[in-house]
């Protein structure tokens, strides 16, 4: 969202509001409590779309309207949902070189550099409101949580186990199936190295590995426990009868956007076994010593060691 003092000059270039007329506007609009933006709008001096027009205009940026766009969900990713809620800045393509992002304020150089360094790719800045990128955010960016309101109590009461035998039969369940395809789906989305499963002793509680510290996504009733273990030990080739040893596992997910391999550990515990599931991008990119964000001095340090022959990294 732009500033006043942003509002101000792309106003006046624009011969839309001279200054004074502006102060006044944004006098009003503070003290009814308003974004001033917005209360140029209700006011019918220019439409929120015509005044990120104009500021692509006055950045000299491209301006963009995204309800048209049809965004791949991996790409949207490449900005966590609460970054881009916060900041109003959402990612619509990229060519694995450069990564196209939407703002609503081009100003926002820390939030910029913090998506270069992260991502790894060049930033193509366009411009456009910031209704136009909540709506989509509304339309695409679903947290995990929200994927899994559909299901409700009654529903997941239905996938209760009665013994080994019903296990396979149960780990075709739609809810089960949705359940696990889902949590898989947005550990590969959310850029997770792990995924942990944990049983307590009247939930289950789901953690991703995200830049190597975990994070509590779900928490899902004791009742979808036994299913999910089922629904995991199938794809990974285990089996599904044992449960007093632990066992490991491996099976890949592919689709047109990405090639995943998990590595499963599954460990007996007290209230149940226990889950670990490590990710492998086979089409992540390969990070250089300048995207892993070395400072100067440490990189060179870092270069000039790894070029000799033999010997350990020497801080000279």
């Amino acid at each position: 969202m732009l500033s006043d003092r942003q509002l101000k000059l792309i106003l006046e270039k624009s011969d839309i509001l001279a200054g004074p007329e502006f102060d006044k506007i944004a006098s009003e609009a503070a003290t009814l409590g308003k974004k001033t933006e917005y209360y140029l709008d209700e006011k019918k001096i220019v439409s929120l779309e015509a005044l990120y027009e104009n500021a692509a205009n006055y950045y000299q940026l491209p301006f963009i309207q995204l309800k048209n766009q049809t965004i791949r969900k991996d790409v949207l990713f490449f900005i966590p949902e609460k970054i881009a809620s916060i900041h109003n800045i959402i990612s619509f393509d990229t060519d694995n070189k450069n990564l196209k992002i939407a703002v609503s304020n081009p100003e926002d150089i820390e939030i910029l550099e913090f998506i270069k360094k992260k991502t790894g790719l060049a930033l193509q800045i366009h411009i456009t409101s910031p209704d136009n990128i909540n709506e989509v955010l509304k339309q695409y960016h679903k947290s995990l949580k929200a994927e899994f309101d559909y299901l409700s109590n009654d529903k997941l009461k239905l996938v209760k186990s009665d013994g080994d035998t019903d296990l396979k039969k149960l780990a075709s369940d739609l809810p089960v199936v949705r359940i696990v395809d889902t949590l898989l789906e947005y550990s590969v989305l959310e850029g997770a190295s792990d995924i942990h499963i944990e049983p307590e002793e009247k939930k289950v509680t789901v953690r991703y590995r995200i830049d190597g510290i975990l994070h509590n996504v779900m928490v899902l009733p004791k009742t979808v426990q036994s299913g999910i273990i089922a629904r995991i030990k199938i794809l990974a080739n285990l089996k599904v009868d044992e449960h007093r040893l632990p066992q490991d596992g491996r099976f890949k997910i592919a689709t047109n956007d990405y090639k995943v391999s998990f590595r499963v550990s599954i460990l007996p515990t007290f209230d149940g076994e226990k889950i670990v599931m490590r990710l492998l991008n086979e089409k992540a990119q390969t990070l250089t010593l300048e995207q892993l964000g070395f400072q100067p001095g440490p990189y060179d340090l870092v270069k000039r060691n790894i070029e000799k022959p033999n010997g350990i990294i020497n801080d000279y």
